[in-house]
């Protein structure tokens, strides 16, 4: 296994750093807040304060918020003066955004795959985490022996920005769906049937997509009033819906659910749910 530098150790960082030091890389890790990475000084990883002290490594994995901290770390790495080195972009972004910073690391000798993932932590910590590069053929096979140690299933979707694109689809129904989740919530009304057999059932059932049937027992328990932190935030999700909607313009496709959708996370967040399980947008809508 070769050295790997993770840039930006929030949850999917620090999983992502956790697991590579898990298969054997060496790990390198940086954060804009130096303190946040320090506890991953005592598995074994490299903690720097500055991107320029990163030289010798075969890639640099970005988990950052949005386009402009990507930017940002992307001009330092440019900066810091290493060439031939491989970019790997986990990032949610608009895929022009994507495009841009692709073409800036090529332009300073730097080989670059936009790789966004699905799942959250524990599939990461366990390598089931499903990626989607964006790139050329030669850029993604670099990419690929790096990202199968973190991904069950990893697809080349096309040339850069395609991986963005790819996940901005696959996280629109996700988002979509804690909404239609509380209006079938709310048919059951005065039934009778309780939230934790309703929920069962529609988990069981072709109703049921997989976040519902990993998280059965935190939907409950966030239905029940015991609303969960969560990596995919309310904050998260309503981020890559506006996203998704900012992609939408100037095309022909119709985003009147989204539109919908999105008025309710607006809401959700004014009322401070922002930093919770997409599940609490279900219980707050059926409790409104």
């Amino acid at each position: 296994m070769g050295n790997i530098a993770v840039i930006g150790t929030g949850k999917m960082g620090a999983a992502f750093a956790k697991r590579l030091i898990d298969v054997g890389y060496k790990v390198t890790v940086w954060n804009r807040t130096h303190e946040k990475a320090q506890e991953l000084e005592k598995i074994g990883a490299h903690v720097v304060r500055e991107i320029d002290e990163i030289k010798a490594v075969e890639a640099y994995i970005l988990s950052l918020t949005d386009a402009s901290a990507v930017q940002s770390v992307v001009a330092q790495i440019i900066e810091s003066g290493v060439k031939n080195k491989l970019v790997i972009d986990t990032s949610t972004l608009l895929p022009e955004d994507t495009r841009k910073i692709g073409q800036l690391l090529a332009e300073a000798g730097l080989d670059f795959v936009d790789c966004p993932v699905g799942g959250t932590v524990a599939p990461a910590l366990n390598g089931k985490l499903l990626g989607m590069l964006g790139g050329s053929e030669a850029n993604a096979e670099k990419a690929r022996p790096i990202m199968e140690q973190l991904c069950r299933r990893v697809e080349h979707m096309g040339p850069v920005g395609t991986g963005s694109h790819m996940k901005l689809a696959i996280n629109l129904p996700l988002a979509i769906y804690w909404k239609t989740l509380a209006e079938a919530l709310s048919m059951l009304e005065g039934s009778g049937v309780d939230n934790a057999l309703a929920i069962s059932v529609i988990a069981d059932s072709s109703g049921g997509p997989t976040v519902l049937k990993n998280r059965e027992a935190v939907v409950v328990e966030t239905l029940n009033g015991a609303d969960q932190i969560s990596t995919v935030s309310i904050d998260v999700l309503f981020k890559d819906l506006l996203l998704a909607l900012k992609q939408s313009e100037g095309s022909s496709c119709s985003v009147s659910i989204s539109k919908t959708t999105s008025d309710a996370y607006e809401n959700a967040i004014q009322k401070g749910l922002g930093e919770f399980d997409g599940s609490t947008l279900t219980r707050f809508l059926v409790n409104d």
